[in-house]
């Protein structure tokens, strides 16, 4: 038993400096990778300790992994609030007399800059698709 817990140990340190080295923004995102990284040390240990007949410890092992698989994985959905045509021009930058075209050319250039996986937050790119569908009149 003392080989699984130091197999886990080693694959847990590995995946912490790993994870230290990255650049990606802190948060949500950073915690998602660390749990992910953590579910699959966690279900290989299960594994090699049903397979060394350390059934107790399997059944924990494989319930802690599965539990934090599935939390790494779940979303919070983000709804945005109403937003003015006025908000809207000034999230996307365009004046009142914008045609479509503009509208989606700013959206495009401004999703590139807050999308979450360029480094923003689900709320910013919330707001300007709500800035979007504000300024072309969709529901």
């Amino acid at each position: 038993m003392a080989l699984i817990g130091l197999a886990l140990a080693a694959v847990i340190l590995w995946a912490l400096v790993r994870l230290g080295r990255q650049t990606e923004r802190r948060g949500r995102a950073h915690w998602r990778v660390t749990a992910t990284l953590m579910a699959s040390a966690l279900l290989a240990g299960g594994a090699l300790a049903a397979f060394r007949g350390a059934w107790l410890w399997a059944a924990v092992l494989a319930a802690a992994g599965l539990y934090l698989a599935w939390s790494s994985r779940s979303r919070i959905p983000v709804r945005s609030e109403p937003i003015s045509a006025a908000d809207a021009r000034a999230v996307l930058g365009v004046g009142p007399h914008a045609t479509e075209a503009e509208i989606r050319t700013a959206w495009k250039k401004a999703m590139a800059r807050v999308h979450p996986d360029q480094g923003g937050t689900d709320g910013l790119a919330a707001r300007v698709n709500a800035a979007r569908d504000r300024l072309l009149q969709k529901p």
